[in-house]
C-alpha cells in the first residue's frame, strides 16, 4: 500500500480546499465543494471565500446570505458552519445527533429533571412567531420553568432545533443581535429526510481527503463511522500514512505532486482546514492550538505559509500585523498577499505591514 507524507497529505488536502489555486467559481458552489465554512465568527466566512475564489467580492456572498440560498448554523462537530440552504435541511437530520449529544454533555446537570421534549416544543412556537435571540427565548420559557436554569432553555432551544442565524448579522460590515429562526421558515423549504452516512463520508473524502476513519469522525462529530468505510471500501482508494494508519480516498480526487508550490494563504479564525482532522500535522506541523480570538471576525485569522500554519494576523485600523514564532521565509510574497488581503478588508486605505515575532 502507498505511503503518503505528511507533505503529501497537505498538498492534496490544500487542493481539495481551494488553496493551492484560487478557483473561478461561484460562491455558492464553493461552499458545497468544500463541505461548509466554520462560521463562529459572522465575517469570518467572507476572508475564506477570498483566499479561495478569484477576484471574490463581498457581495457574492453577501447576495446569497440576504436571499437565503446560503445560512449560518450549527452541524458539524455541534459548531457554527455556513452552508448553502439545501445542505443546511438536508444534513440537520444527519448531525442532530451530534448537537444534541454535545449540549447534553455540556449541561447534563443543569437539564436533570427537565422535560426537554416540551422546551423544545415550546421554543418551537416562540421562535414561529418571529426570530428570537437567546435572551428572549429564555426570558420567555423561564416562567413556565422558574427552577431551571435560564441559560440552559436557552441553549436547549438552540440545540434541539434547526435554527438559523438570521441576517442582518452575517452581512459583511452590517451588525445585528444573534437572533434564530427555524430553518425551514427562514428558506421556505422543508428539512429533508436527511444524508445517508455514506454520502456524508464521501463529501467529506472529498473536501479534506485522503482521511482515516478517525479523521472523518473528527470533522462531523459522529462516532462508529468505521463501518461506513468498510461498506464503502470497493468504491475508494486506499494508502497508508508514515505512522501506518490507512488512509481512505475517492479514486478521482486531486493528490498533487508534494513538491507542489504552495502560496500563502491568510485563513480566518478557526478556518476548517486547521480543525477537520484527527491528526492535524498535514497543516500544523507543530501542534499549536488554533486560536478563536473575540470579535465578528473578518480582521483575525492565520496564516499559511508553504502549506502549513506558521503566523497568526491581525488587522487594526489599517495596519496588518503578522506574528510567527520564527522568522518567516519570502516574506515578500507574504506582504505582496498581505497587502491584497488588506484592500479586501480595508479599500481605499493607506496601508501598512508589520512583521513580528510572537503567536
Amino acid at each position: 500500500m502507498e505511503q503518503l507524507s505528511p507533505r503529501a497529505l497537505n498538498r492534496a488536502t490544500l487542493a481539495r480546499q481551494l488553496l493551492l489555486d484560487r478557483a473561478d467559481l461561484p460562491a455558492i458552489t464553493a461552499i458545497e465543494r468544500l463541505a461548509g465554512l466554520q462560521a463562529q465568527a459572522p465575517d469570518s466566512s467572507y476572508v475564506g471565500l477570498w483566499s479561495r475564489l478569484r477576484d471574490f467580492q463581498v457581495d457574492e456572498l453577501a447576495k446569497p446570505l440576504a436571499a437565503r440560498e446560503a445560512v449560518r448554523m450549527t452541524l458539524m462537530r455541534g459548531t457554527v458552519h455556513l452552508v448553502t440552504a439545501a445542505d443546511g435541511l438536508a444534513l440537520w437530520p444527519t448531525l442532530k445527533p451530534v448537537v444534541e449529544r454535545g449540549f447534553l454533555g455540556h449541561y447534563s446537570r443543569e437539564v436533570a429533571g427537565l422535560d426537554l421534549a416540551a422546551v423544545a416544543e415550546a421554543g418551537r412556537a416562540l421562535i414561529a412567531e418571529r426570530p428570537r435571540t437567546r435572551a428572549e427565548i429564555r426570558a420567555a420559557l423561564a416562567p413556565r420553568w422558574p427552577d431551571a436554569d435560564q441559560p440552559t432553555l436557552g441553549y436547549a432551544v438552540n440545540s434541539l432545533l434547526p435554527l438559523a442565524h438570521v441576517t442582518p448579522r452575517g452581512l459583511w460590515g452590517q451588525t445585528g443581535p444573534a437572533a434564530f429562526a427555524l430553518l425551514e421558515d427562514w428558506v421556505g423549504e422543508p428539512i429533508t429526510d436527511g444524508v445517508s452516512l455514506d454520502d456524508l463520508v464521501l463529501r467529506y473524502l472529498g473536501a479534506f481527503g485522503p482521511a482515516t476513519v478517525r479523521d472523518a469522525q473528527v470533522w462531523s462529530g459522529l462516532t462508529r463511522l468505521k463501518e461506513v468505510f468498510e461498506r464503502l471500501r470497493a468504491r475508494l482508494i486506499t494508502f497508508t500514512d508514515v505512522e501506518g494508519k490507512e488512509l481512505f480516498d475517492l479514486p478521482g480526487a486531486p493528490r498533487p505532486d508534494p513538491e507542489t508550490p504552495a502560496p500563502p494563504r491568510f485563513l480566518p479564525e478557526y478556518d476548517n482546514v486547521l480543525l477537520s482532522h484527527a491528526d492535524r500535522v498535514r497543516v500544523i506541523p507543530d501542534g499549536r492550538r488554533v486560536p478563536l480570538p473575540p470579535g465578528n471576525g473578518g480582521r483575525r485569522g492565520t496564516l499559511l505559509v508553504d502549506g502549513e500554519f506558521l503566523a497568526i494576523w491581525a488587522i487594526k485600523g489599517a495596519t496588518l500585523t503578522i506574528e510567527s514564532r520564527e522568522p518567516l521565509q519570502d516574506q515578500d510574497s507574504i506582504a505582496e498577499e498581505g497587502a491584497r488581503l488588506l484592500e479586501f478588508v480595508v479599500p481605499d486605505s493607506e496601508h501598512d505591514i508589520r512583521f513580528g515575532i510572537g503567536g
